[in-house]
């Protein structure tokens, strides 16, 4: 059985909401990482479990981070929360969360 098509439409920062049923069926949960990708002018997003060797873009990094820091323990949470308030207090100037 085909399923019927969903329409959405693109906000004025370029957001798509994906339907609830689309993510189920995809497995794609809060937090997972997903590809996004275009060909032949049809975008597609795929959940994936590993970021491609070599893309270090900010964007690949900071899902890598939050999908390893997902599944750590507590314990390995709090000593890198640690480390990082460390190194901002030892830090010269203002502090920019950016």
């Amino acid at each position: 059985m085909k399923a019927k098509p969903i329409y959405k439409i693109v906000d004025d920062k370029g957001r798509v909401l994906i339907p609830k049923a689309l993510r189920t069926a995809a497995e794609m949960e809060h937090g997972d990482i997903v590809r996004l990708g275009i060909q032949k002018g049809v975008i597609t997003a795929k959940k994936v479990d590993l970021i491609e060797i070599g893309d270090q873009s900010p964007e690949a990094v900071e899902a890598f981070v939050r999908a390893a820091i997902r599944d750590m323990p507590e314990e390995t949470l709090i000593s890198i929360a640690a480390k990082l308030l460390d190194m901002i207090e030892k830090r010269k100037g203002p502090i920019r969360l950016d």
